[in-house]
């Protein structure tokens, strides 16, 4: 059975019935399986001859949803779930086709988790495979349907699968083949072996799973190869949550071949990254191969077989499994800099990176630990070094961390000339020194927040790529503003952004205001539950002249808004943390607003904003500080 490209000829599907399902997991055969149809939303109709639902213009017009809800789920273990969908449209409507989303929804959160979106038309049915971190919460999933324009505008869903395990892994006993696809060349190919599937050119093994000819096994045979370095390649679904540890599979390669058998990884920019090359001679035995493997962003895991002629023989493949700690007889290691023992007052340490040419974008990404310091700011620094003109830039810096956590940090640059990335760690002095640890450090054409990688978590916002989905009252010179670096105002605004100091934050501009003017910046619609959320923000009052910084609860339906925090004058130089608690069990959506004050010195900045589920428990809120104004609410006018 040949796989072409990422179609996969599901028409000919053997499902199990639906009794047989695991939970979260429907064939659509008879039912949807405790699936509903939401009321407010066009249904989901279950075809009259089973095998699947749909959703087109017969029922609804462009723009309309289709929303499927699941029964209460749980995945208190890492568990795949897959997807059997087709989008189909007329050739005349592809600018706006239809669009299938699944989102994760907690009963205790007010918004839901996008996991995935999809609006590419096809004529066969395609496979999704998505990822669930384990969770001792209880979920649901929420499939929407948004139709396209056209008249023959559709969406179907064909299975829906939840199983234990990482949806990288496979025994290639089911007819899907876990999503694995091969990439189609006209002589050499990968194959499902095994079974009654014979090969009249080569002699094959038994599986590795089974040990028997009833299982299965991908397999690759050089008997078509017509051309010198013919290629193979079986790609695996993209991984859509961060994950880290040993990769293993069982291979076998023909006695005496003349092959390259290799594994590499693929990000979504397309670049290649070799992991693993079979170094071993071939031999009738099945060989388990373990390959560390880190993927912190999607990338897929690329099976290559390239062969230099038609004696090439054949390479099999099978049980591809992954495990989230080091492979066996591996360990790892890290760089430490500025010890009390080892290092003076003022110690400086550096770490240089490789020369890198001139006028491309990067991205720098790395792992770090601190440990032992009174104060966290600038205890390690990272600069672009220009080589030619002898210039250090800072373009990121250590605010705050947790204590001996790793962590891990992402930066997107671009310079004119060759330039080289300096880490540095400043010892301050002898009482206030400690470890600083470097590990996993990485840089890859490209900036770090491609659209294609992973969203950023629901309920939160750095404001570094986008304003996410807060949206504004009006947009002018006097609304709120994303901005980078210091503010043009002397002796007001902050000097950078809270989450790396060198990113973005949203502010206003007093110049560009009139006293008492207000600027709103609202969150999208919040779903009503029942028990206390936590909002946490960063925000920056500094100027001598500083005015008001509110925040309110607007209710679906009520025209009054109620007041939950607020903060007037002059705080700090610093940033500062508040922590807001509050419930609401109806649709409901947050509003920042800031106010001039009365002078130009009065710009107010918020940064990194996070919706949580629960209260916000022992946390002290550090923004107690003031400037001599009353806090009690009632006294505060406007």
């Amino acid at each position: 059975m040949l796989l072409r490209g990422v179609l996969l000829a599901l028409q000919a599907l053997q499902l199990a019935g639906a009794l047989d399902l695991p939970a979260g997991s429907c064939a659509f055969e008879e039912s949807t399986c405790g699936f509903d149809s939401v009321l407010a939303s066009l249904p989901w109709i279950l075809n009259e001859e089973g095998h699947y639902i749909y959703v087109d213009t017969s029922f609804g017009k462009q723009g309309e949803k289709a929303v499927l809800l699941s029964p209460d789920l749980q995945a208190e273990e890492w568990s795949c779930l897959r997807l059997v969908y087709q989008i189909t449209t007329s050739s005349e409507s592809l600018s706006d086709p239809s669009q299938l989303n699944l989102y994760m929804r907690f009963e205790d959160e007010s918004f839901d988790r996008l996991l995935w979106s999809a609006k590419e038309p096809s004529d066969s049915w395609l496979i999704a495979s998505l990822d669930l971190q384990n969770s001792s919460k209880k979920f649901k999933i929420l499939i929407e349907g948004v139709l396209g324009q056209g008249n023959t505008a559709s969406i179907a869903l064909f299975e829906i699968k939840m199983t234990t395990g990482y949806c990288i892994e496979c025994d290639f006993e089911e007819n899907h083949l876990c999503g694995f696809v091969n990439r189609w060349n006209p002589n050499v190919n990968w194959f499902v072996g095994g079974g009654s599937i014979r090969n009249v050119h080569s002699i094959l093994p038994q599986d590795h799973t089974f040990k028997s000819e009833l299982g299965h096994y991908m397999y690759v045979d050089s008997v078509y190869v017509k051309h010198f370095q013919e290629v193979a390649q079986l790609i695996s679904p993209l991984t859509t949550a961060p994950m880290a540890g040993c990769l293993s599979f069982y291979y076998q390669i023909q006695q005496g071949n003349d092959n390259v058998f290799s594994l590499y990884t693929r990000d979504v920019a397309g670049l290649y990254e070799e992991i693993w090359k079979a170094d071993r001679p071939g031999n009738a035995a099945w060989n388990l191969a373990e390959v560390e493997f880190s993927a912190p962003y999607p990338m897929e895991v690329i099976f290559e077989v390239a062969f230099n002629g038609p004696k090439g023989g054949y390479v099999a493949l099978d049980d591809i499994s992954f495990s989230p700690v080091h492979c066996q007889n591996q360990t790892g290691y890290y760089l430490l800099a500025n010890t009390k023992f080892t290092s003076q007052p003022g110690y400086i340490g550096r770490l240089y990176g490789p020369s890198l040419p001139g006028n491309l974008q990067y991205c720098l990404r790395f792992h770090y630990a601190i440990y032992g310091f009174l104060k966290m700011s600038d205890t390690l620094a990272v600069y672009i070094f220009e080589e030619n003109h002898v210039v250090q830039e800072k373009i990121w810096s250590v605010l705050e961390s947790p204590r001996g956590v790793w962590m891990q940090a992402e930066i997107t640059f671009k310079k004119p000339m060759p330039t080289k990335v300096v880490f540095m760690s400043l010892c301050k002095s002898f009482w206030d020194c400690g470890l600083v640890a470097l590990d996993d450090i990485t840089i890859q054409l490209g900036s770090c927040s491609s659209s294609e990688k992973l969203p950023p978590p629901p309920g939160e916002c750095t404001f570094e790529q986008d304003e996410c989905t807060f949206t504004q009252e009006k947009r002018n010179r006097s609304s709120w503003h994303r901005r980078r670096g210091e503010t043009p105002t002397s002796y007001t605004g902050p000097k950078g952004d809270h989450t790396t100091g060198v990113g973005y934050y949203m502010y206003i501009e007093a110049s560009h205001m009139v006293y008492g003017q207000k600027a709103r910046l609202l969150s999208r619609p919040l779903r009503g539950v029942s028990g206390k959320h936590c909002l946490t923000f960063f925000y920056h009052m500094y100027g001598g002249g500083t005015g008001l910084l509110s925040v309110y609860l607007k209710k679906e339906e009520d025209s009054e808004e109620s007041l939950l925090w607020r903060r007037r004058g002059e705080q700090s130089i610093s940033w500062l943390r508040a922590l807001i608690e509050y419930s609401c069990e109806r649709q409901h959506q947050i509003i920042f607003e800031a106010i001039r004050g009365v002078s130009i010195r009065s710009d107010i900045a918020i940064d990194d904003v996070k919706f949580q589920a629960g209260p916000c428990g022992e946390m002290e809120d550090t923004t107690q500080q003031s400037s001599g104004y009353s806090e009690d609410l009632n006294e505060i006018e406007y």
